[in-house]
This record gives C-alpha cells, structure tokens and sequence, in this order.
C-alpha cells in the first residue's frame, strides 16, 4: 500500500503531489489517509517506549522532536511566530543554491533528522506523515537504518564509522498525506535517518515492526515482565479496537488518560465477550499477573479470565487457565499470583461483557528453551 509517484515526466506539473491550500473548516477534510496493515505493528518510534529525535541538521521553522508526537497534528492558521508560520512537524528552512546563476540547491542536497528507536527492532513498515504540509512538503524523502550499540551520542551517530542502510530509496512524496513505505530487510535496527530531498516539512514520524530485546539483558535480569512491547511482546488478535490499540495493554509505564490502554465498544450479543491475544516475548513461566484499570472508571470490564498456551494450534497445544473469571474494580491496580506457575508461549485475555483494561504484566521468566530460541533470533538478525 505504498503511495509510489515515479519522477516528474516533461511536461508533467511538477506540483501534482500538492494539496489543495487551506479553504477554512475542518483542516483534515481533505487529508489523503492510507490503508497500510503494518500499522497493526507496535510504532518502534513511540516516544512512550524511549524513543527520540536525537539530532538534526535544521529546524528553522518547527522543531525535530514534533516528529514522534503521539497525537495527530493540529493546525492553526493564525499562529505565526518571528521565523513565519508555526507548524506542528519538523520543518526545514529553504533551501538555496550556490549563487545567482545555479538559484536552485544541488541536486544532492537535502536535510536530515536522526531517530532513536524506543524498542530496537526489524522493521515492516514506515509513514511518512506531512499533515498540513500542503505546498511546503519534501519532494522526495529517505530513510536509512543502523544498529548502534549502547547509548550512541549524537556525535557517535554522525561518526564514519557508522553503516547506515538504506530502507527507502529517494521516493516522492504527497503533500497533506500519509505516505506509506513496505520494509523487507530482515534486520534488527536501533536509529534511522530520516532525510528530506532538498527540504521542506513532515509532520509525524510512525516505524511499525517487531521488537527484538537484547537475550543477555532478559536473562541478567532474571525475572521480566514477559508479554511487555520492551521485551518483546506483541499482541496478535482481538475481538474489538474500536477506541484504542489492544498494544497499549502491554506498554512500559502505567496509563495517563483514558485512551492510553485497551477499550472496545459496548457489547449488546448475550452470551459473548471480548478478548485480546498476545504472544509473549518467548516460552517463559508465569508467576504473578498485573491487570491494571487506571482512569477506566465508568468502562472497565466488569470481570476477566486469563488463559495461557504453551506452543501453537500446529502443536496441538490447547488454551488453560492462568486466572479464572475475576470481578474487576474500576481504576484499580490488582495483583495476582498464581497458585502454580504457568508456562506459556501465549496468553489470552477475556473481558466479560466488554470494557477495558489499561495495563497487564506477566511476571516471570524464561524458560531454557525460550531463552536459546531469543539468542539464535537475535543472532540472526545482527549477522
């Protein structure tokens, strides 16, 4: 689902990625939205998980840091400033060439931003958001990826010695858009690149894919939290994501507001619940279990189950229960532990009727096996 615009043709209207200038009302009316699946995936960039824009080489107009902004970008068309008009992105000054004669920059020129990845990870898929960027947008832009160990300064970055890989090529871009880019490098990565040709403005940042922890780290720890996004768990499936991503469930930290964890709609089918599938970040035992309702007070679920799976269907392994069915309190931290440890490849959380959760930890570790499949991964993905 990747937008693709092939390079302008003679003759060809050199602004025809352009958005319409803004006509007054609602300034997302006419917003070019993008159907990508990978956007399931967990945002390896969400500030949420420790990411961060760490340098960038201009940011005249709009900071670098409005990249990896959780919330959609808003925009004001009285809000000035002394540089100009005040954008809620990342935005770069005009560029210019050498001198009179050559007015236009070369064609190599081009501005850059370099991002830390909150959860180091194989990436699927980028967006490339220029929300209200309708005239003033990059025309094309590009991303590479390294794998950097430690904490890497700014300046360790933009060292030689640093390989970056190029996941997206010089691409056009729409203005006022989502743009979507399809990743097939099976890497793990740790920063990115994100380059503007020449110059211009983005909005949002979002990098979907799959976390992949450090094994030594897990097993110094001894015991993790097994389905946390940071160690490598993932939510597969759910019966409902109206209001929210079921992945908030698994974040670091405890939950904010009311949309910063799991809520699906109001179930009217007697005799049904909604529930949420997870795969954890490798074989391990469960010892104790957190589900936590914060700032879910008139919509959390009224009771959960909790069932694990050790293996998948192709194993015919089958679901048992971890916790049964439980009455829930409403923005409330509750505490479990289990009366025997679990070993689990998968859980499956249940909701009855319906409502939300905003957090669940699984305390435990991993088990022999699940800590070699974690080590023959990772080496893979850093040969």
């Amino acid at each position: 689902m990747t937008f693709d615009a092939s390079h302008h043709a003679p003759g060809q209207d050199p602004h025809a990625n352009d958005a319409a200038p803004y006509g007054g009302g609602d300034p997302y009316a006419d917003y070019r939205s993008g159907d990508f699946p990978f956007t399931e995936l967990v945002d390896l960039a969400d500030r949420r998980l420790g990411a961060g824009v760490v340098a960038a080489n201009d940011e005249f107009f709009a900071e670098r840091e409005n990249l990896l902004v959780r919330e959609p970008a808003v925009f004001d068309p009285e809000h000035f400033g002394h540089k100009g008009k005040i954008m809620d992105g990342w935005e770069t000054r005009r560029r210019r060439g050498a001198d009179a004669g050559n007015p236009f920059p070369a064609p190599e020129d081009h501005d850059w931003a370099i991002i830390r990845l909150g959860a180091p990870g194989v990436i699927h898929g980028i967006v490339v958001d220029t929300a209200h960027f309708r005239g003033n947008y990059p025309q094309r832009v590009s991303v590479q990826a390294a794998a950097v160990p430690g904490s890497p300064s700014p300046a360790d970055l933009l060292g030689d010695d640093v390989k970056w890989e190029e996941l997206v090529p010089p691409t056009p871009v729409r203005g006022h858009a989502a743009n979507g880019f399809e990743i097939t490098t099976e890497r793990r990565f740790t920063h990115l690149r994100l380059c503007q040709h020449p110059d211009g403005g983005i909005a949002r940042l979002r990098v979907h894919g799959e976390v992949v922890p450090d094994p030594e780290w897990l097993e110094l720890l001894g015991t993790i939290d097994l389905v946390s996004v940071l160690n490598g768990g993932a939510y597969e499936d759910a019966s409902d994501k109206f209001y929210s991503s079921p992945t908030q469930i698994i974040l670091p930290g405890t939950s904010r507001k009311m949309d910063d964890g799991w809520e699906n709609r109001r179930r009217r089918v007697r005799g049904t619940n909604d529930w949420v599938r997870f795969r954890l970040a490798a074989r391990g035992t469960v010892r104790a279990v957190e589900i936590d309702t914060a700032y879910l007070k008139g919509n959390s679920a009224g009771w959960i189950a909790l069932q694990g799976r050790d293996g998948g269907p192709e194993d015919g392994a089958e679901w048992f229960e971890i916790i049964p069915r439980t009455r829930l309190q409403p923005d409330t931290l509750h505490r479990f532990v289990l009366p025997a440890e679990a070993v689990a490849t998968h859980v499956r959380l249940d909701a009855f009727p319906d409502g939300g959760v905003a957090r669940m930890r699984l305390h435990g570790s991993l088990t022999t096996d699940g800590a070699a499949a974690l080590r023959a991964r990772w080496t893979e993905l850093n040969g």
